[in-house]
Order: structure tokens, then C-alpha cells, then sequence
């Protein structure tokens, strides 16, 4: 349990007289920190959130966080640490498991016999701790330390055992972490195609253009079954804002924000969430930063933090760098039984976290996960950004919402997630290995048999609006879904009894014919070289009825396209972007090329997270733009 030798480092405890402890809220009261007022509306406030008085009141900004250590400390007759100062041995991880460290928020100091010295900002907590604990023989006491000092400790102990045990939390059967993708099994399925185009060039582009029509009827009608649901159960064009007041005591809601080389994000992303009407007190933003990003951390240094906002370092354990492996290490140092996510660039709606704690109470128990909306503040900055919005904008606001109708799986968006807490740690958090982590949790989510809903809320974000940049992300994506499809697939009996059939077909026209059909649009143009007096491979293999048959439904799918954009932004925020529509189809010729990126990275570098920069707007990186127009 521990190193004898650090036991004997240290006398015997000394036996104090013991004194009545003095609540905290009288020691600050005494101290005239504090009137006699605000205490009393501090402890009614304590009815209603589930926080300790010291933290209410530090929220509130009535007092600093170390005048309630030191009431602490009086009030357990526990003596202050510096841990800075005077850290604990490395040795000492000995003495406590670092999941029972991270789940109270303690670590274990010094040991003075066969006592044990446990560094705490709770020390009400220290008797849960002795009881899991389960060591009779052993004593704990308390030592007063702040909960960012504490936090450093873990990561300084634990830390490498912690962010090995995050990049394996996903049970391997499905996780992508086994994908072994070989170089020669690639390069001979190239060499073969090579070898069909030029002994049957005619049947094999003609079998080609096949899949992406097959591939292309999937999407469309999933696109078309989703949008009609939609529209036949329309929900309010403008969510509408809290007006009541959540009945009960309130949970506390953690919300972790990933990091990494943002170097001009930190304070407009400060400024945007102090916007949040939630209680201070019940609110925990993590902003999770890589060991190694001294950007980041340079960043950061210059920014003054609020209470309710907190830093987590990642370690760099030697194995990959991947935000879903960041989010497992910071979510068990998360404080809330409602865990959420935002990127660096979100602005989410003030009133989001009331909605999502309120749909949580309404919802039943096999609702574990709220996705938002997702819009975009720099809508205007140029055409890509604008082609950005209104494809979004057909996702979020018509097909995402048909598809949550039709009862099939909902691919989680990264950002603006709401989770029950016991249920994400159930399934073991995010495959840290996929870069679209979010997707695969969607599914794994609906194979355990929970549901995913859409609440109206909005969350603000940066439209990507440069070329190559936008390639890179959405490389990552088509890549993640790929990969995310195989994992599943594996064994596709089990998956198909796991979702039923309606929703086995949603996963292959979501993710299989979705992938397919970035790569196959060349293929799909081709139908245009009849109209330019060229020949055409299906001509002359399955004749001129099959060619405008085909090139029929392929020119019925992009109008199809381009009324659901329409509808999409017809609402007054979005009906600038109307004239844009009828260009959409030249924005996606980049998508072919982020295709073909991630063809090559499937092989060459699966696991590599293609980090999209935020703040690159200049003039919209603090207020997000609703237009009125």
C-alpha cells in the first residue's frame, strides 16, 4: 500500500485538542469578508444547487476562493498546504488508486504512521474517501489545498498511467485502435483497377458509375425520406428562450472545451461563455490543453480565468494526440453529472445549459445524449464560408431533424453534446483512436440501445472559409467515417441485431454511401459529357436508355439538393445566402479532393488528427453575426 520508508520520513501525529468547528459561512461572516445578508442568500441559494456554500459564494465573486480554504481549514482544524512548495512524493501514488483520486478530487501527501495525510479542498468528502478506500488500519486527515494544485498533482503522479488508460477506454472489439490498414493489399486493389480499365475500360468505368448511382440513390433518399419527416412535424423556426425557472435542485454541468496551438481564441472564447445564465456555481468549463502545446499554454498565461473555468493538462504519454483521447482524460476530472462539449471557436446560446438540464428532466432514461445545433457567425466572410453555412444548414436544420423522426442513428456533431454522465462512462467515453469520435459514439450509443435528440438550441461556430484548410477537415471527416463504418461492420450480424434493420440501412447510407459519394463525383459529372458531344462508357455497354436514365436521377438529385438549401435558409437569418444555393455545386469539387486525401491517409496515416484552425476570420472571431435582414 505504500513505501515503509516514506512512513518512517515523518514523527508520529500529534494529538490536538479538539475544538468546535465553526461553519464556514460564520468564519467569513466574523471576518467581515462577508455580511450577514449575503450569507443568508447564499444558504437559500444552496436549496436550489447542488454546490457547497464556499463554492456559491466564490461564484457569486462575494469572496476569493483561498479565504474559504482558510475557513476550511479552521473548521476541520486542518492544516494549509503549498503543494507547489511542497509536493508529494511520486512514490506516494502507492498509497491511493488515482481513480479514487480523481473522482473525490483529493491526493494522497504524506504519511505519518500509519496516517495518512490527504490533500483536499472537500475534506466533508474524507470519509467517502476512507470508505472506498477500504483500509481500516489506515487514517486519513486532511491538509487544505486548492483544487487546481490537487488537479496538477494527479497529472504529475498519475499522469502517464491516466492518459495511457485514456486512449484504451473503448472496449477493442469496437475500437479502431486495431485497424491495420497494409500498404500491398492497397497498392495490388490499385493495380487491379488499373489493369480492368485498360483490358474492359468500357464495364469497368461503366461498374463504377454503377456504385456511385447506387451510392447516390441512398443518399438522396435518405435526404428525401428525412426532409419530408421534417416537414410534416415542423419545429419553431427560432428556438424559443427559457422563460421558467428549473424547478428542484440543479445539477452540476461539466463542459470541456479542447485545445490545442490556438493562439488567438482564448479570450473571445472566454467572453462568449460568460454570457451562460446558468448558476456560476454549478458550472464547470474544463478547457483541456496538451501537455506539449506551449502555444496554447503561452495563450492562456496572458488570461485571467474565471472560478467556474479551469485548465486540465494532457499528458503526452508517447502514442497519439487526439481529441477524443483528450476528452477521456479530462472527463474524469469533471466535476458534473451532465458532461458537455464545445470547441475553441463556439459561441454557444446564454441560456443553452438551462435547456439542456431541462430536457434531461423530461427526457427518459434512455435519452443520454442532447446534440444541438450547429450555425455559423461568419457566414458573409466569402463564398466558401457562405457554401459552408448552407450545406450545415440542410444538415442541421432539415435532415438531422428528419433523420431524429424516422427513428434511425443520429452521427453525433463534436460539438455542443450534452451526456449523462453514468451512461458516457459506461460506454468507456470516446474511441480515442477516431478522428470523427463523435460519430462512432452515435452509434455505439444506439447499439447499447440509447437515444440521441436534437434540443433547439443554437451554438455559434467559425464556417472554415480557406481551401485548404476546408479539405483538410473535411479529409478528416471522410476518413473517421470510413473507419468508423469498417469498426462497425465487422461483424455486420451483430450490428444488424444490435440496430435493427431500419437503422442498419441509415448507417450505410449515412456513412458508407456518404464516404462514396465524395470520392465517386467525378464519376457523376461524366453524365455531362453527353451534353458537350462527347461519348459516354454506359452508352456503349448499357445503351442510351440506361445513360439518360442515370443521368436523369443524377440531375433530379442535385435539384433536390438545391431546394433543400433553399429551405434551409429561407428563415430571416439565413435568406442572404439564398442567391449563393444555385453555386453549391461548385463548392463541392473540394470534397472529391479531401477524398482522395483521406483514401491515402486510410493506408498511410489512420489515427492522424488533421487539426482545423480556429480564429482565422479576421473581424469574427469575438461576436458571432445574426443577421436581421
Amino acid at each position: 500500500m505504500s513505501d515503509p520508508l516514506l512512513r518512517l520520513s515523518y514523527p508520529q501525529p500529534v494529538t490536538r485538542p479538539v475544538r468546535p468547528a465553526v461553519p464556514v459561512g460564520r468564519q467569513l461572516v466574523n471576518a467581515g469578508l462577508i455580511s450577514q445578508t449575503t450569507l443568508l442568500e447564499a444558504l437559500a441559494l444552496q436549496h436550489q444547487l447542488d454546490a457547497p456554500l464556499g463554492e456559491i459564494l466564490v461564484a457569486e465573486g462575494h469572496v476569493e476562493p483561498d479565504d474559504v480554504l482558510a475557513a476550511l481549514a479552521v473548521q476541520h482544524d486542518a492544516d494549509r498546504v503549498d503543494l507547489a512548495i511542497d509536493p508529494p512524493n511520486p512514490l506516494m501514488k502507492q498509497a491511493m488508486p488515482a481513480q479514487i483520486c480523481q473522482h473525490f478530487g483529493v491526493v494522497p501527501w504524506r504519511w505519518i504512521g500509519n496516517t495518512l495525510l490527504v490533500a483536499t479542498a472537500r475534506p466533508d468528502q474524507l470519509s467517502a474517501v476512507s470508505d472506498m478506500l477500504d483500509q481500516p488500519s489506515i487514517t486519513l486527515l486532511p491538509v487544505i489545498v486548492s483544487i487546481d494544485q490537487i488537479h496538477d498533482q494527479i497529472t504529475a503522479i498519475y499522469g502517464v498511467q491516466l492518459a495511457h488508460q485514456a486512449a484504451h477506454k473503448v472496449p477493442q472489439e469496437v475500437s479502431c485502435r486495431t485497424w491495420t490498414p497494409s500498404m500491398f493489399a492497397a497498392l495490388t486493389l490499385l493495380a487491379l483497377l488499373m489493369l480492368s480499365l485498360v483490358l474492359f475500360p468500357a464495364w469497368t468505368a461503366t461498374a463504377l458509375i454503377g456504385w456511385a448511382v447506387f451510392t447516390l440513390a441512398l443518399t438522396t433518399g435518405l435526404k428525401l425520406a428525412a426532409v419530408v419527416a421534417r416537414l410534416m412535424h415542423r419545429l419553431p423556426a427560432q428556438p424559443e428562450p427559457v422563460s421558467t425557472p428549473l424547478a428542484g435542485r440543479l445539477p452540476r454541468v461539466s463542459v470541456m472545451v479542447p485545445l490545442f496551438n490556438e493562439e488567438r481564441i482564448a479570450e473571445a472564447l472566454i467572453t462568449r461563455l460568460s454570457r451562460l445564465t446558468y448558476p456560476k456555481a454549478l458550472l464547470d468549463v474544463v478547457l483541456v490543453l496538451e501537455s506539449k502545446d506551449s502555444v496554447t499554454r503561452a495563450t492562456l498565461a496572458r488570461t485571467r480565468l474565471p472560478k467556474w473555468m479551469r485548465v486540465v493538462e494532457v499528458p503526452d504519454d508517447g502514442t497519439i494526440t487526439t481529441k477524443p483521447r483528450a476528452l477521456n482524460y479530462a472527463l474524469d476530472f469533471c466535476k458534473g453529472e451532465i458532461i458537455g462539449v464545445w470547441d475553441a471557436e463556439d459561441a454557444p446560446e446564454p441560456d443553452q445549459i438551462e435547456k439542456v438540464v431541462s430536457k434531461f428532466a423530461a427526457a427518459g432514461p434512455d435519452v443520454a445524449c442532447l446534440q444541438g445545433m450547429l450555425d455559423y457567425y461568419n457566414a458573409r466572410h466569402n463564398w466558401l464560408a457562405r457554401c459552408f453555412t448552407i450545406e450545415y444548414a440542410s444538415w442541421w436544420r432539415l435532415v438531422l431533424p428528419g433523420v431524429q423522426r424516422l427513428g434511425l442513428v443520429l452521427p453525433l456533431g463534436g460539438t455542443t453534446l450534452f451526456f449523462r454522465r453514468a451512461i458516457l462512462d459506461e460506454l468507456g467515453g470516446w474511441d480515442a483512436h477516431n478522428v470523427t469520435e463523435d460519430a462512432d459514439l452515435g452509434i455505439r450509443l444506439a447499439r447499447r440501445g440509447y437515444r440521441t435528440e436534437l434540443i433547439p438550441t443554437v451554438t455559434y461556430e467559425e464556417a472554415n472559409c480557406r481551401a485548404w484548410p476546408w479539405v483538410k477537415q473535411r479529409s478528416r471527416w471522410i476518413k473517421g467515417f470510413f473507419i468508423t463504418y469498417c469498426v462497425h461492420m465487422r461483424r455486420p450480424k451483430e450490428l444488424l441485431r444490435d440496430l435493427g434493420f431500419k437503422k442498419f440501412l441509415g448507417v450505410q447510407a449515412m456513412f458508407l454511401a456518404t464516404v462514396s459519394q465524395f470520392a465517386a463525383l467525378p464519376l457523376l459529372w461524366s453524365f455531362w459529357l453527353p451534353a458537350a458531344g462527347l461519348p459516354h462508357p454506359v452508352t456503349a455497354t448499357l445503351g442510351e436508355t440506361a445513360l439518360w436514365s442515370a443521368a436523369s436521377f443524377f440531375i433530379a438529385a442535385e435539384l433536390l439538393n438545391m431546394a433543400i438549401g433553399m429551405l434551409a435558409v429561407s428563415d430571416r437569418d439565413h435568406r442572404h445566402l439564398l442567391p449563393w444555393v444555385v453555386t453549391v455545386p461548385f463548392y463541392f469539387p473540394l470534397g472529391a479532393i479531401a477524398s482522395y486525401k483521406a483514401i491515402y491517409e486510410l493506408v498511410r496515416a489512420p489515427f492522424y488528427w488533421d487539426k482545423t484552425q480556429h480564429g482565422t476570420a479576421s473581424g469574427d472571431v469575438v461576436e458571432p453575426i445574426k443577421n436581421t435582414n
